[in-house]
Parts: C-alpha cells; structure tokens; sequence
C-alpha cells in the first residue's frame, strides 16, 4: 500500500543485524515489509531475505532498495517480480521453486502481504499443492493505525478500499453502518473529502472516527474527532499521502444474552468483576449497571461449578 521507505534513511550500524546462519526451511515465506520506517523491518524478516533460495516481490525495485539499505546481499539471487498483473505468469514459476524444494521469500511493496497486497492466489495455490507456507509478521497499516485512532481495538473488521463512484460507495458503506466493531478502510487521498461526506450521509454526524496520513513516515499526522468535524476539516484541504480511516462501532446494536455472556466470561479470566463489567460495556453499548449485575452472576455460577 505504502512507500518501503522513508526519504533520507542511511544504513544501519552493521552491527546491528548479521544473517543467522541457519538455513531457511523450504517452503513460502511471507515476509510484512516497512510501511514507512525502513528500520521497521523485523530481523527475522532480514534473515528470511537474506537466506532464502528464491525472492519474489510486487516491486522489485523497492525491495531491491530496502535490502541495500540494511546490507542484505543478493548474492547472485535474482527477484521474482508477483503483482496483480502478472500473477498468472508468475505463479508457476514460484511454484517450480516450491516443488524442488526450494525456499521461496515473498515481500510486498509495504506492509503484510495479503491486506489489500497481493499474495492471496499464491498462497492458496501452495497450500492446495501442500507446500509449507510460513509468515513472518511485522508493519501492519490497519494495526499501526488502529494503535494510535483512540478507538476500540477489541473487535475491528478491515474493510479494504471502497468503490470509486459515489453512488456504489454510499451502497458499499451501508453495508457496514450497523458493525458493533470499529471499521478500517484504506482510502486514495483524491477521493478522501467525498468518502468523508457520504460517510457522514451513512453513518451520521457524531460517529467517532479518525484519519491516520503517512504513518511512521516524517509527515505522520492523526486526526480525530466525529465524522463531520473531519469532513468539515478536510473540505477545503488538498491531501497527499496514503491513508486510512477507521470509524467507531455501531452502538445501541442488539446483542443476544449468549453474545454478552461469552464476551463476559472471556473478560472475567483475566480480569476484576467490575473491570470485565466497564469493557463489556464500553465495546457494547450497555448499561453499565446490568453489565455489572451480570458479571456478579456468572462469577457465583463459576464459584458454584467449581465447588460441586
């Protein structure tokens, strides 16, 4: 989704990473590249790049650059080029790799492979054929913007880019309008002040949101607040740089007793009764109180199970 690398970054002090000098397993390696922040990059990650038998990447060229930077050597390799356009060309010959027992690395061109990167067909492809398939966690754009949106984090649903015209976007956005989670989109800076305004027209004026720009990059900026301060803050504003938007659950949806109880008895293992009772309630919209009187009851009903 986002640049590998942020402008001006220099190499790192050699000592700071040495390839391990284990082999790589044979199998598909998916490898989450830095979003922004070359220096996000994982050590198991540069381990894996500069191991594997095989590399393929949506972008050759700036995965070629972020290897330079922290002194991974291709050592006579060469880069698979996998994207959107050649996936039908490219995939039999990662494949051929995989069958004679190769270690294939794959990279995106930033972030995790598969969260609206490519990746998804490969991986199928080598599981239905019985390949390993491996990942090698690391920058997330949904999980860096979810950390720092002040919005609940217990229950999100990624929703990917919406439609381009106006009228199949609003119909797409109310698809979600009623989800008890908070919402993720990633979303053109072209198309940010339309978005923002039919998300308003869907979701409401007061629904709380925020627009995360060029996270971990040198202009980063956050803003938050509901989702007519934002559209009436961006009105007038030209926006570079990649985005995301997350907006707040739904509240006052109708959850079944099974649900609230489930979500209760999971909070209660780790936690104080009247604790598990204050996040049940903030993640679903419920009065506190009943929460609380429930929360009593099925901690006696715990004590009572225990004891017979």
């Amino acid at each position: 989704m986002q640049d590998a690398t942020d402008a001006g970054e220099t190499s790192p002090d050699a000592t700071l990473w040495q390839a391990n000098p284990r082999a790589i397993v044979a199998g598909l390696h998916f490898i989450a590249t830095p979003i922004g922040a070359a220096r996000d990059i994982t050590l198991r990650a540069l381990d894996l790049l500069a191991g594997a038998d095989v590399i393929a990447a949506e972008d050759t060229r700036t995965l070629r650059h972020l290897m330079e930077i922290h002194g991974v050597r291709l050592n006579g390799r060469y880069v698979i080029a996998y994207h959107d356009h050649n996936g039908a060309e490219a995939r039999p010959r990662i494949l051929a790799a995989l069958a004679a027992g190769k270690s294939v690395v794959y990279a995106s061109e930033a972030g995790t492979p598969l969260v609206a990167d490519p990746g998804y067909q490969l991986g199928r492809l080598a599981i239905d054929n019985g390949y390993p398939v491996f990942a090698a966690p690391g920058p997330s754009a949904v999980l860096a913007a979810l950390t720092v949106s002040g919005l609940p984090s217990d229950r999100f649903l990624f929703a990917g880019f919406p439609p381009n015209t106006a009228s199949a976007r609003r119909k797409w956005l109310t698809e979600f309008s009623g989800v008890p989670a908070t919402l993720v989109f990633y979303e053109s800076p072209k198309r940010l002040n339309a978005m923002l305004t039919d998300l308003v027209t869907v979701f409401g004026e007061d629904r709380q949101a925020a627009v995360c720009r060029e996270l971990t990059k040198r202009f980063e900026e956050i803003r938050r607040g509901t989702l007519k301060d934002l559209a009436d803050g961006f009105a007038e504003q030209s926006v570079k740089g990649e985005l995301v938007v997350l907006i707040d659950r739904a509240r006052g949806v109708q959850f079944g007793q099974d649900e609230i109880e489930a979500l209760l008895r999971e909070k209660l293992a780790t936690m104080r009764v009247k604790d598990a009772a204050k996040e049940v309630s903030d993640a679903m919209g419920l009065p506190r109180r009943d929460v609380y009187q429930l929360a009593l009851t099925l901690g006696d009903q715990d004590d009572e199970d225990e004891n017979s």
